[in-house]
């Protein structure tokens, strides 16, 4: 049984599926999109949601912690800059408080014939 399991393992140990996660996040936040197999979507987007709120807050506590996940300097400086802004409230807009990242089911991979997807920004 998988009690009190949060995540899927995708067939890596811990070290190489957070790094491999963490660098997709990193992606996600410089191109805006990435195409993925449906597992790792799910969890990336888990990650994804968690650091823009933390980057909507804005104070040094939340730089620490995006600093956990983002390594790149400038990917951290565009989320706490561009990326998160966007999702506040604006004129025409009531701010947002979850769901900045939407999966696009795209078909299945040649190979493997695994479900591929397109994880992007709102």
């Amino acid at each position: 049984m998988r009690h009190n399991c949060r995540s899927t393992h995708l067939g890596r140990r811990t070290g190489h599926r957070m790094s491999m996660l963490n660098n997709l996040a990193t992606s996600l936040f410089t191109h805006k999109r990435i195409t993925t197999t449906h597992a790792r979507a799910k969890e990336v987007q888990k990650i994804a949601e968690h650091l823009i709120t933390l980057a909507k807050k804005g104070d040094l506590a939340a730089k620490r912690q995006v600093f956990r996940y983002i390594h790149n300097r400038d990917v951290a400086a565009d989320l706490f800059g561009v990326i998160a802004p966007q999702y506040n409230e604006s004129a025409n807009q009531a701010e947002r408080k979850s769901g900045f990242t939407r999966i696009i089911k795209i078909g299945h991979r040649v190979g493997d014939a695994a479900s591929m997807v397109l994880l992007e920004l709102v």
